[in-house]
């Protein structure tokens, strides 16, 4: 969770071994990252192909209470209980307008 919102390099299994994948701060959930000449190489004798990764944020579970706190007190630092001033999902067409 901490990862995807602040960013990190982290090590992805390949065919060939693993590689390290920078992920941007800010990364949601679902989103796919292009590892070009990282995939499955071509039955025709061509080129190897790309490896997609796709992001999955995991909830954190078995928490102590100094951590739930802790998660709190961010929430409360967003603007309430919601927290959408800080959700991508907040923003909508006629923002931009």
């Amino acid at each position: 969770c901490a990862m995807a919102a602040l960013g990190e390099e982290m090590e992805v299994p390949t065919l060939d071994g693993r590689v390290k994948l920078k992920v941007p701060g800010e990364t949601q959930t679902g989103k796919l990252f292009r590892m070009r000449g990282k995939g499955v190489k071509s039955v025709r004798g061509g080129a190897q192909g790309d490896l997609l990764c796709r992001v999955v944020v995991e909830t954190p579970v078995g928490l102590n209470e100094k951590q739930k706190q802790l998660l709190q007190e961010l929430q409360e630092s967003f603007g309430g209980p919601t927290g959408e001033h800080n959700s991508p999902r907040s923003k909508s067409f006629f923002d931009g307008v």
